[in-house]
């Protein structure tokens, strides 16, 4: 049965003049004239049977249907773009994942460990994008993702299932010249400095204070960064104390930019996960990279 699917160039057309509410710019962008793309709306109107578009002093506005179909349509010729570019990227070989992450993770732990998955399955291509907290799979491309939270916070999470990869082993670092030469500090000597802290954990270091019976009235003060590797990057330029997962910081602490403020570490409370989809098999692909990770956890 023949689907009652417009024609992709009019779809195209009109996600086009909906996002700039203008036929001109629409052409403008799309390479074609003016007179084409309102031709191609007006087939879209009468093929749908809705105004799309009303005229104004000014050109066009989307009407109410009209925007409610604009996000539809935007949102299907993206996905159709990615599946066109998965295609593409493999030459038509081998599987695609679609991976979220938390960002810190997958730069300083994960993407160094891809040329081994590499090695292991030269035909799984991995896609990376970044996310931070927790989301509904239905709504989004991605096979699974990598994410860092607790286990209130994954038993929370609908219509998903989680295999723990990492503990967390959050640690307070500094440069060195914070100091003074000694090898480390005492937890109350950390109050009297500078911190950093971290937008997305906001009370961390109140919660390492209290945990070594430390009380400090600076605890929720100092400049604030949204990722780690930015809470990282200040301390290693001697802007303060940042309280981060060792894992992220291994690479500076081997180098010497950064070292252990004090020997006192904060309780693990998160751990790092592998995320998917509840129910049915995985693809194989999909189970193929939790293998491969639970393998690159055990060898780290």
């Amino acid at each position: 049965m023949r689907r009652k699917i417009p024609s992709l160039q009019a779809l195209a057309c009109f996600d086009a003049a909906a996002r700039h509410e203008s036929y001109t710019r629409a052409a403008q962008e799309l390479a074609l004239t003016q007179g084409a793309v309102s031709r191609q709306i007006t087939a879209l109107e009468s093929f749908v049977g809705v105004a799309l578009f009303r005229r104004t002093r000014h050109g066009v506005a989307l009407t109410a249907s009209g925007r409610d179909y604009a996000t539809q349509v935007a949102s299907r010729l993206q996905a159709l773009e990615q599946d066109t570019l998965d295609v593409m990227s493999t030459h038509g070989r081998g599987s695609v994942l679609q991976i979220a992450a938390v960002p810190t993770f997958a730069t300083r732990w994960l993407i160094p460990r891809l040329p081994s998955l590499k090695r292991q399955h030269p035909d799984i291509t991995v896609h990376l994008e970044t996310r931070t907290r927790p989301f509904m799979f239905a709504d989004t491309p991605f096979d699974a993702a990598l994410f860092a939270g607790t286990p209130e916070q994954l038993s929370n999470w609908a219509g998903t299932q989680a295999v723990k990869l990492l503990d967390e082993d959050v640690v307070p670092v500094c440069s060195p010249d914070w100091l003074g030469g000694q090898p480390s500090l005492p937890p109350d000597a950390l109050a009297r400095l500078p911190l950093l802290q971290q937008s997305t954990r906001p009370l961390a270091w109140r919660q390492w204070f209290e945990a070594h019976g430390v009380a400090s009235h600076q605890a929720l003060a100092g400049a604030r960064f949204e990722l780690f590797s930015m809470t990282a990057a200040a301390a290693a330029c001697g802007l303060g104390l940042a309280l981060v997962p060792r894992l992220l910081v291994t690479q500076e602490l081997a180098s010497g930019q950064l070292v252990l403020a004090s020997d006192a570490t904060l309780p693990a409370e998160r751990a790092y996960y592998l995320v998917r989809p509840e129910g049915g098999d995985p693809a194989p692909a999909t189970q193929l990279f939790l293998d491969w990770l639970l393998q690159a956890v055990q060898a780290a």
